[in-house]
């Protein structure tokens, strides 16, 4: 009887050393693989113009999980639900305010003349802002005549500074004073550097893409304009990734103004 005690208590204790060898080799820290850490090359902002026509295109805007500054122009049909959709969505929002032009477009109801008075365009600028709810910034819609008068300009820079809103220029004409005047007014203000879409097809838009890259890598940022149209969101839904692999990061406008 002894025998037998003896060795079921010596059998007992080499399983239970055997059990805890296991228990020890199955939970020894794994060597953690080193995950890379992808550089930033650059950041890119992308600013969609002319929302509010229609709402056509939301369900495709919200296919892309990058942010994304939309440009909404102020009394149209649906400016104000537009604004409160994508504000929602997690989307920036800028008013597209209408300017000028040299050319003799058709211009956008209480579109800012350089004939117009001081009071005439705060009071434009005021009641659009009520119009495009959520604006934290200002872009020029159109506006070569408008953006190389200083006089509208300061107005308009004046106001805008008052109630803390930034500005981005389109830059649709070289002989803008807007960044001259921003800066000595103080006003946080960007300038665009690459149109994606004035042709509407995709290999034009991947184009003009790349060539955004090319200005983001070589300055450290760069901000593009495209419009409210399916092809231009299409294609950015398709090649956004792809910058993304290759270290560009996308972001708000709001981070590049100065």
């Amino acid at each position: 009887m002894k025998n037998l005690g003896y060795k079921i208590t010596t059998g007992v204790l080499l399983l239970i050393i055997i059990l805890l060898l296991i228990f020890i080799a199955t939970t020894r820290p794994k060597k953690i693989a080193k995950v890379a850490i992808p550089v930033i090359r650059a950041r890119i902002a992308i600013v969609l113009d002319d929302w509010g026509y229609n709402i056509n295109n939301l369900n495709i805007i919200d296919q892309i999980k990058y942010p994304i500054t939309v440009s909404i122009l102020p009394d149209l049909n649906y400016s104000r639900k537009i604004s409160e959709a994508l504000h929602s969505r997690g989307f920036e929002i800028i008013l597209h305010l209408p300017m000028e032009p040299h050319e003799k477009y058709r211009l956008e109801k209480n579109t800012i003349l350089t004939t117009m008075d001081e009071l005439t365009i705060r009071k434009i600028i005021d009641q659009d802002l009520e119009n495009i709810v959520y604006a934290d910034g200002v872009s020029n819609h159109m506006g070569s005549a408008a953006t190389e008068d200083k006089r509208t300009m300061e107005i308009v820079f004046k106001e805008l500074k008052k109630k803390h809103i930034f500005f981005l220029d389109s830059f649709v004409t070289s002989k803008s004073v807007s960044a001259n005047l921003a800066r000595k007014i103080g006003l946080e203000t960007a300038r665009r550097d690459v149109f994606l879409d004035n042709t509407e097809e995709a290999r034009y838009i991947k184009q003009q893409i790349y060539k955004l890259k090319s200005r983001a890598k070589a300055k450290g940022y760069a901000i593009g304009i495209g419009h409210d149209r399916r092809i231009t969101l299409e294609v950015l839904s398709e090649v956004m990734p792809q910058l993304e692999k290759e270290g560009f990061k996308f972001v708000l406008l709001s981070e590049l103004v100065r």
